[in-house]
C-alpha cells in the first residue's frame, strides 16, 4: 500500500503526540539505572559466529539474552559487534519476541513484537510489528511501530497508513473518602429521642400517717 503526504501527516501527528505524552506522562520513571553496567548474556540452542570486530553472528532457538534487570527472548537473533569487539546491536525475531526490563522504582516494562531491535550503545530498542509495550502501573501502548528507551523509560511510536497508534494511561488511585464525625449520624428511623431536660421528673408517693393506737383503758 502506497502512503499518501496525507496519511504520512496523520502518521507524523500520531508519533508526535504519543511523543510529547511519553514526555510529559513517562518520563518520571526511569530504567534501572545498574543495567548498562552489567555483562550481557546471551543464550540459544545454535550460535554460528564469532566475537571479532565489526562482526554479525546469528542465533537460533531458545534466544534468551539478559542484561541486570533486562531480559529479551525470541525464536532467532543477529549480534553485531562493533570495532571493539563489543555488542552494540542485537536483532531479535519472533513470534513474538519479547522484551521486559525493570526501572528504578521496581515497576516492570514488557514489550512484544515481531521484531525487536535493541540498540544497545544508544540505550533504545525499537519494536515493529504489531508491537505493544506495557508499563506497570502507567499505561499502555500499541502500533506498528514503539521505540522503547533503556535509560529513561521514554516511548515513541508511530503507525503507518490508516492505522492508528493506541494508548492507555492509568490514573492514580483515589484515597477513600474521610469517614463521617459520630454526631452527624442521625437517629435510626422511627425511633423519637426526647430532649434533654424537658422529661417530667417522675410521681414520688408521701406514706400515709400511721393509724391511732388506743392506750388500753375503756
Amino acid at each position: 500500500m502506497t502512503s499518501t503526504p496525507r496519511s504520512r501527516l496523520a502518521s507524523m501527528r500520531a508519533s508526535c503526540a504519543l511523543a510529547a505524552l511519553g514526555l510529559l506522562v513517562l518520563s518520571p520513571a526511569h530504567a534501572k539505572t545498574t543495567d548498562r553496567d552489567q555483562p550481557m548474556n546471551v543464550d540459544a540452542s545454535h550460535f554460528d559466529g564469532f566475537q571479532k570486530p565489526n562482526s554479525v553472528s546469528t542465533l537460533t532457538g531458545n534466544v534468551v539474552i539478559t542484561q541486570g534487570s533486562l531480559r529479551a527472548t525470541a525464536d532467532r537473533g543477529k549480534v553485531y559487534f562493533d570495532a571493539n569487539s563489543q555488542i552494540s546491536r542485537v536483532v531479535l525475531t519472533g513470534s513474538p519476541a519479547h522484551i521486559q526490563q525493570l526501572d528504578d522504582n521496581g515497576n516492570l516494562m514488557q514489550g512484544d513484537a515481531a521484531t525487536i531491535d535493541y540498540q544497545v550503545t544508544k540505550d533504545f530498542a525499537v519494536l515493529q510489528g504489531h508491537a505493544s509495550i506495557t508499563q506497570q502501573g502507567r499505561g499502555e501502548a500499541h502500533g506498528d511501530r514503539l521505540t522503547y528507551n533503556t535509560q529513561t523509560s521514554q516511548m515513541t511510536g508511530d503507525s503507518g497508513g490508516d492505522n492508528r497508534v493506541h494508548m492507555v494511561f492509568k490514573p492514580k488511585p483515589k484515597s477513600g473518602a474521610p469517614a463521617a464525625p459520630a454526631g452527624n449520624v442521625p437517629a435510626p428511623s422511627g425511633t423519637t429521642t426526647a430532649p434533654a431536660g424537658n422529661a417530667p421528673a417522675p410521681a414520688t408517693s408521701t406514706p400515709s400517717p400511721a393509724p391511732a393506737t388506743s392506750s388500753g383503758q375503756p
